[in-house]
């Protein structure tokens, strides 16, 4: 009885706090895209410290840092096509709800080195992870459709995974660079960072930065959101006045 009282005021007694915290940074808040905008690297570092008000003055590793971009979601549908008496018509669709935009990730190691399958999709760590986590389509669809969309959006670069993309400067210190594309859609972006050690993750932290358009780009697309009629009209019209100018010029 004694035995079962000892046990029990053991698993009921508070777990010691993590000994390790994550400070992150990344090098800027803000990416604006203006009419010569052709992409952005930006560089994501940190370190690993004590955990506030530990006695501990250093921290000890070895430790593994995965880093995940995430940008804007939006609703996205794949599409098969097939050849129907040799016309090609589309057979089968599959839908993801709020998949991401973009979607890089960046790690000191391979993925598998640093911990087991099962954590890293629970956290949907791993790029197929979100398309499995989005589709509204039934099973069988959801993993025929999942690995065509992400193949997709990794040749035309949303998508990402670089096992080699985060570099320790020391054993507490880190960096990593991302690359915004010339086409990244304007909102809010979340670089999550998570710490490992021997296998378990003991740290992670967000950080965010925006993606926006200044000057006549951002009243454009302004304009086309707010006031798609008379938007349409404008270019309409100025498409005909540009038409006629050049008649005008060339026949000259």
């Amino acid at each position: 009885m004694r035995a079962l009282l000892a046990l029990l005021l053991v698993l009921a007694a508070p777990l010691p706090a993590a000994a390790e915290r994550l400070v992150s940074k990344v090098s800027r808040d803000e990416v604006a895209i203006t009419s010569s905008y052709t992409g952005e690297t930006l560089t994501l570092f940190g370190s690993i410290e004590p955990e506030a008000g530990s006695t501990a003055k250093f921290v000890e590793g070895p430790f593994h840092i995965i880093i995940t971009v995430t940008g804007p979601t939006a609703d996205r549908v794949t599409r098969q096509k097939s050849s129907v008496f040799g016309i090609w018509l589309n057979t089968a669709e599959a839908e993801f709800a709020h998949f991401p935009t973009l979607y890089q990730v960046l790690s000191d190691a391979k993925l598998s080195d640093i911990t087991d399958p099962v954590t890293l999709a629970k956290y949907r760590i791993p790029l197929i992870s979100q398309a499995y986590a989005t589709s509204k389509a039934g099973w069988w669809n959801t993993i025929a459709f999942s690995h065509e969309t992400v193949r997709l959006m990794e040749k035309s670069g949303r998508m990402k995974l670089n096992e080699q993309g985060v570099v320790f400067h020391s054993d507490t210190f880190y960096s990593a660079q991302a690359v915004v594309p010339a086409d990244a859609v304007p909102g809010l972006y979340i670089a999550h960072t998570y710490l490992f050690k021997n296998g378990l993750l003991i740290a992670e932290k967000s950080d965010g930065f925006t993606v926006r358009k200044i000057g006549f780009e951002r009243f454009l697309g302004q304009a086309a959101q707010e006031q798609p009629l008379l938007y349409g009209l404008v270019c309409v019209m100025l498409a005909l006045f540009t038409g006629w100018l050049g008649g005008v010029v060339f026949k000259r």
